[in-house]
């Protein structure tokens, strides 16, 4: 059997899903046709509703509740893991935020549900790949920009200053890890066929773990514009024992997620469906 599975290049998720794909861990009877996206086009093909199996922001999952259910295994969350609010300069005294332009990483991210959380009133948006954001800022084109990946690495570099970490903020205001990204399914399969997936995702990270530092050729090929330190980087900041089992502290997180974005969204539906693969 064949199954669709949607990621990112970047190399957290590369890391994770080399084994499975490579076929270093047995799958038997199943295998896997990759879709390699960045994660604002992965959230639009999962409203969609086109892959069996996708990485998803957290923030769109509102949104594809009724037709995919969260594995447990996979996904990004973690504390110190957060977006970042940059700008070219530093804000002067009684200047805010709600009269700047700020370009965020597509408008179906956690990035953006969690910017919105901090600054619920600011409206002057635009919603851009998160390649993008940094060099947005440099040119004025707008003039803060919310950075994810590895952008975290980089912007000081470039001589741009963090505003705020909206990640610090969130676990400020719940307490909570952060999610940031997760591994759904449909919910047309069979229980045991989700739970199969669930654990062959699991074995695949616990594979990557074993051999880690070693980076797999699979990582390196799809992030060749970075070198090893900071794929490594990447790989330690968003990859955790909550990638391998979300357990009960990560499905909390998400649900609070959950909580939030209603919260932001009165007019929406809440899905009764059940959220996790049990």
């Amino acid at each position: 059997m064949t199954l669709t599975l949607g990621f990112s290049p970047c190399p957290n998720d590369t890391f994770i899903f080399d084994a499975l794909v490579n076929k270093k861990i047995d799958t038997g009877d199943l295998t896997f046709e990759t879709v390699l996206e960045d994660v604002q086009t992965l959230n639009k093909q999962a409203i969609a509703g086109r892959l069996h199996i996708s990485k998803i922001s957290y923030g769109v999952l509102p949104l594809v509740q009724k037709e995919y259910i969260v594995l447990n295994a996979g996904g990004a969350l973690g504390k110190g893991v957060g977006p970042l609010l940059i700008a070219k300069n530093q804000l002067q005294p009684g200047e805010t935020i709600y009269e700047k332009s700020v370009a965020i990483p597509g408008e179906n991210t956690t990035a953006h549900m969690l910017f919105s959380l901090a600054y619920p009133k600011a409206i002057n948006k635009q919603f851009l790949v998160f390649s993008a954001i940094e060099d947005a800022v440099l040119s004025g084109k707008t003039d803060l920009g919310v950075i994810i990946h590895e952008n975290r690495f980089t912007y000081q570099q470039k001589g741009l200053k963090k505003v705020i970490d909206l990640g610090e903020y969130w676990e400020q205001q719940t307490q909570c890890p952060i999610p940031l990204g997760g591994i759904v399914m449909k919910r047309g399969f069979e229980t045991a066929l989700q739970r199969k997936v669930d654990t062959l995702i699991k074995q695949s990270v616990e594979y990557a773990f074993a051999n880690y530092p070693l980076l797999a050729e699979y990582v390196q090929m799809h992030s060749q514009e970075m070198d090893e330190h900071v794929m490594r980087q990447h790989i330690d900041l968003y990859v955790n024992n909550y990638s391998i089992d979300l357990g009960s502290e990560g499905k909390a997180a998400v649900r609070k997620l959950l909580s939030v974005y209603y919260q932001l969204n009165p007019a929406q539906v809440q899905s009764n469906n059940q959220l996790f693969v049990e």
